[in-house]
């Protein structure tokens, strides 16, 4: 059986004022939430923004889970996905990440 994997980004974006910064959020949400549906292997999807305003918070995060690693790997390579991060070249200006398999916890009876 193949274990599911979730794969988290966090960006931060480019801009000289306020209204670009949210331009900008606004275009990362938009690409990134047109690749639901289009992903084999994707079972799910969310963009977030940060309300925190803390000076070491990220501005957005993607939480996204996959089927297998298997999936992950071909979403990386998936040509809706490389035009979604091609159109948004030079919006994110700082990036972190982590995948790490999905743990099911059995609920207590």
């Amino acid at each position: 059986m193949q274990q599911p994997i979730r794969h988290i980004v966090m960006w931060n974006v480019h801009g000289d004022c306020e209204a670009q910064r949210q331009a900008a959020i606004a275009a990362v949400r938009h690409e990134f939430e047109a690749l639901r549906g289009q992903i084999p292997g994707m079972s799910g999807l969310e963009i977030g923004v940060d309300v925190s305003c803390v000076s070491y918070a990220c501005d957005m995060v993607l939480v996204s889970e996959f089927d297998s690693s298997a999936a992950l790997a071909a979403y990386a390579e998936h040509p809706a996905h490389l035009r979604a991060r091609d159109r948004l070249e030079g919006m994110r200006v700082a990036r972190h990440q982590v995948d790490y398999p999905v743990v099911t916890v059995p609920e207590a009876e």
